[in-house]
């Protein structure tokens, strides 16, 4: 074990929170339950604040992959988001999601950087949903739900997201929690995804991702009644 590691490692171990390992680990099927220390967000992202004023640390650390720890992976993430040059996060990416392991470090993961760039980001996110990496493909429908549903939108986008098509639950919740965050923000553009599954050439959710989008849609404050209403219309039975 190098001396980042050790050093970053009895840091995170000094902010354990039992109850909230034994919460938060149940949360996470996918994670061994012995690998996660039970640290929770504020805190880490606190030592994360500390850690980055130590350039030669973060290096090291950053150089130690893979992780035994579920927090030292979130470190690394935390890292990674807060990156400020588009190339070098692209490059701690690229080292980085092949070991993911999980949905919440997955989901935390959100570089600030790529708002600046996101026609340099394109093709990266394609390549990330072509993975056979589940958590990989996830990250990149991710970015996509992000930087992508507001003035950045284009049809093309929620096309690429239905056209995954997987066995993984992780990676269909996230397609189905994209396409419920698209029904908010960009209804008329996603409403015949649903309405007409692959009517114009579109590809069709399969019938669990179908419902659960709606589901979730149904269960968010900000699509209205009359929506909802017709949503539940249109679950496939």
């Amino acid at each position: 074990m190098n001396y980042a590691v050790n050093e970053i490692r009895q840091s995170l171990l000094a902010l354990q929170d039992m109850k909230y390992r034994d919460f938060h680990g149940a949360l996470m099927p996918t994670v061994d339950r012995s690998t996660v220390i039970g640290v929770r967000m504020p805190a880490l992202r606190s030592l994360v604040k500390e850690i980055s004023r130590q350039p030669e640390l973060v290096r090291e650390f950053m150089g130690s992959l893979p992780h035994l720890y579920y927090e030292e992976n979130n470190v690394h993430g935390c890292l990674i988001a807060g990156c400020r040059d588009f190339e070098t996060c692209i490059k701690q990416l690229t080292d980085f999601l092949p070991y993911m392991d999980n949905w919440s470090t997955c989901d935390m993961l959100v570089p600030k950087i790529f708002a600046k760039h996101r026609s340099q980001l394109l093709p990266y996110i394609e390549t990330w949903l072509s993975s056979d990496h589940p958590y990989t493909v996830r990250f990149g429908m991710k970015m996509l739900m992000d930087f992508y549903l507001d003035d950045a939108f284009e049809a093309k986008y929620p096309a690429m997201v239905a056209s995954v098509k997987s066995e993984e639950y992780y990676v269909n919740m996230m397609i189905a929690w994209y396409f419920a965050t698209a029904l908010v923000k960009q209804w008329d553009s996603v409403i015949g995804y649903f309405a007409e599954p692959g009517g114009d050439g579109r590809p069709a959710l399969d019938k669990w991702t179908h419902n659960k989008a709606i589901q979730k849609a149904i269960e968010s404050y900000r699509i209205t009644e009359e929506q909802k209403a017709y949503l539940r219309t249109l679950k496939i039975k």
